[in-house]
């Protein structure tokens, strides 16, 4: 399987929500298709281990999507408490993404 390179330039769309404390800036990059094909995370603390674990995160799971996981794969196998409530920001992040009623 090979990757898919995203055109130079695509849509995207940018949003902030709070996760246990934490503001945290989404932005979701899309294939020419309308798909998701990137995202990036960043903490409202910059450079702090929050906001480089979260954008290393969001760049495997981007990679993970040019590589042809679909985004559904990726939230099933994200860690979840007893709720089914995503544990870490990178899953909350994938779980909007995924929820077109909350963008």
């Amino acid at each position: 399987m090979s990757r898919e390179r995203l055109p130079n330039r695509r849509p995207n769309e940018t949003l902030e929500f709070d996760r246990d404390g934490v503001r945290i800036i989404l932005t979701i990059g899309y294939r020419p298709d309308g798909e998701v094909g990137e995202i990036f995370l960043n903490a409202d603390r910059s450079d702090s281990m929050l906001d480089v674990l979260m954008s290393d995160a969001a760049i495997i799971c981007s990679i993970a999507l040019q590589y042809g996981v679909s985004l559904r794969q990726i939230a099933h196998a994200i860690k979840r408490d007893r709720f089914g409530i995503a544990s870490s920001p990178i899953g909350a992040a994938i779980d909007r993404i995924s929820s077109p009623e909350v963008l």
